[in-house]
């Protein structure tokens, strides 16, 4: 991790001057599995807290454990018992077809640690609600990839506005062109921009 700070500091001043404010580097490593990927699902458009208790309903419903839900489990659940607990019928559809794939081992989490980050993407956006903004965040703090660059996680834009001080919300391509010089040490990049606005908690 010293040689992606060092390389950030020494291409880009802007940078340095984050990464000084912010301080170490400190990141807490989560999951490669279906419950994670299900959790993040749930999660989508909600505040943390009812997202927390609706899926806190899912698993009881499941009667499985924190950090335990499985395919099996969820399919086991009747459709209007996931919706008792709190899913939208939309979402309670996404849930359902990843359980649905990962059981047929269409979904196979233990083969992403051997992909490519766009293979990653690709493998896991053909579930229904998994679109790459949820892929790319996997990558980054389940799978640990060093160089991924989510352009359009409207913290990153905001966060690029005010310390780059640019006039408006930098557009995908405007953020690619800046971001050149961060590789191959964007991920750490872009946790450094997250905490200037200290957010998210959770990464």
């Amino acid at each position: 991790m010293r040689k992606a700070i060092l390389h950030l500091k020494k291409t880009d001043p802007v940078m340095a001057e984050i990464i000084a404010r912010v301080g170490p580097y400190r990141k807490a490593k989560s999951e490669v599995s279906f419950n994670s990927l299900a959790r993040s699902i749930v999660y989508q458009q909600l505040s943390g807290k009812a997202a927390a208790t609706i899926f806190g309903r899912v698993l009881l419903a499941a009667k499985c454990e924190e950090n335990c839900l499985t395919p099996e489990a969820l399919l086991k659940v009747k459709p209007e018992k996931l919706r008792a607990a709190g899913l939208s019928q939309q979402k309670l559809g996404y849930v359902r077809d990843l359980a649905e794939k990962t059981k047929s081992r269409l979904v196979d989490f233990d083969a992403l640690h051997a992909l490519e980050d766009q293979a990653v993407i690709e493998h896991l956006t053909q579930v229904k609600g998994v679109g790459v903004w949820t892929v790319q965040m996997l990558l980054m703090f389940a799978l640990e990839r060093p160089d991924v660059l989510p352009t359009a996680d409207l913290g990153i834009r905001n966060a690029i506005q005010k310390a780059y001080g640019l006039e408006a919300s930098p557009k995908p391509k405007e953020i690619e062109a800046l971001a050149e010089k961060w590789r191959p040490y964007r991920t750490v990049a872009c946790w450094y921009l997250w905490r200037s606005l200290d957010g998210p908690a959770a990464l």
